[in-house]
C-alpha cells in the first residue's frame, strides 16, 4: 500500500499536513530486518530463524525470554519481509516523529512483544487452535515484524485519523481510521472464527495493535525511555510538518525569523518527538497551521 499524494520529485508527501522522508530508527529497522533475512538464507542456513523464533515452549518453558524480541527480526519468506518493511516504510516515520527516536524504538519493540504475549494468552484460553495436521500451539513458531507494525498503524490512526491512504489492491482510498478498523476487524474475525491457517499470526497482530493504542492514550508509560520529568498529552497535528511553499515575492525580516523558528521546532520534533515541545512552541505551530491554506 502507498500513501496518497506522494510527491516523488521532492522526496516527501503532503497528506494531513505532514512530510515523510525516512526517519533514522525506521531506516535502521528496515536495514536490520533485510540483512538478517538474507544473511540467514545465504550464510547461516536458516539457523538464525530456528534460534530466535518465538514458541511458547521455548520462550516460557525453557526461559528463552529473548524470543519475545528476536522473533520480530525474523521472516519466513521474501514476500513476508518485503510487505512488512513496506508497512514500516510508509507508516513508521509518522510514529517516530511523534514519539522521538528512543521512545519510538521502545514503542515498536514492546508492541511486537505484546503480539507474542497476546498469542500466548489466547492459546492458553483455548481460543486459538492449531490448524489440522499442525503441531501443538506450544511448539508453533511465531516470526515477523507485523505485531510492531500493527502497533504503528494504530498509532498513526490516533495521530492523524484523517490521513488518506491509497491501497494498491484493491485500488481504493481510505482514511487511516478506516484502514485501522478494517485490518483489525479482519484480524479479529480470523481469530474468532478460526479461518485459514494464520489465526496465530492474526492474534499477534491484535496484541500489537492493542498495546499500541494503550500507549498512544497513555504516552507517559514510556517516560522511562527518555527520562521525561513532566507529563505529556496527545496532540493531533494538522500541519506541523508543512513548510510554506516558495512565493515569488519579497520576504520580510519577520517572515524569515518566523520561518527559522519553525524550522528549529521541526528539527526538534524530528529528533525528540512532538511531546518534547514547550507550550509556547506548540502555540506557535498551531498559529502557523491555522494561517496556512489547506493543501490541494
Amino acid at each position: 500500500m502507498g500513501l496518497a499524494d506522494r510527491n516523488y520529485g521532492h522526496g516527501h508527501y503532503r497528506a494531513a499536513g505532514g512530510y515523510s522522508h525516512l526517519t533514522p530508527v525506521v531506516k535502521w529497522l528496515i536495514i536490520i530486518n533485510l540483512a538478517v533475512f538474507f544473511a540467514d538464507i545465504l550464510l547461516f542456513d536458516e539457523r538464525l530463524i530456528h534460534w530466535g523464533r518465538f514458541t511458547m515452549h521455548s520462550a516460557l518453558g525453557q526461559g528463552r525470554v529473548w524470543e519475545f524480541f528476536t522473533f520480530q527480526f525474523l521472516h519466513g519468506s521474501v514476500l513476508h519481509v518485503v510487505f512488512n518493511m513496506l508497512g514500516l516504510f510508509f507508516f513508521g516515520p509518522w510514529a517516530e516523529r511523534w514519539w522521538g527516536a528512543r521512545k519510538f524504538l521502545a514503542f515498536y519493540l514492546l508492541c511486537g512483544a505484546a503480539g507474542a504475549a497476546f498469542y500466548t494468552l489466547l492459546a492458553w484460553l483455548g481460543i486459538l487452535q492449531p490448524p489440522p495436521g499442525a503441531p501443538p500451539l506450544d511448539f508453533m513458531p511465531l516470526v515477523g515484524a507485523s505485531a510492531g507494525i500493527y502497533g504503528i498503524l494504530v498509532g498513526v490512526a490516533v495521530i492523524a485519523p484523517d490521513l488518506r491512504v491509497m491501497l494498491y489492491f484493491p485500488p481504493i482510498e481510505l482514511s487511516m481510521r478506516q484502514l485501522a478498523i478494517a485490518v483489525l476487524a479482519l484480524a479479529a474475525g480470523t481469530v474468532v472464527l478460526g479461518l485459514g491457517d494464520n489465526a496465530g499470526g492474526e492474534a499477534g497482530h491484535l496484541g500489537g495493535a492493542i498495546l499500541g493504542f494503550l500507549l498512544m492514550r497513555r504516552p507517559d508509560l514510556l517516560r522511562w525511555a527518555q527520562g521525561d520529568a513532566a507529563g505529556v498529552e496527545i496532540i493531533r497535528p494538522r500541519a506541523f510538518g508543512r513548510r510554506p511553499e516558495a512565493k515569488l515575492r519579497p520576504r520580510t525580516e519577520i517572515d524569515l525569523q518566523a520561518q527559522a523558528e519553525v524550522d528549529r521546532i521541526l528539527d526538534k520534533i524530528s529528533q525528540q518527538g512532538f511531546q518534547s515541545l514547550t507550550a509556547a512552541e506548540r502555540d506557535l505551530l498551531q498559529q502557523i497551521a491555522k494561517s496556512q491554506p489547506p493543501a490541494p
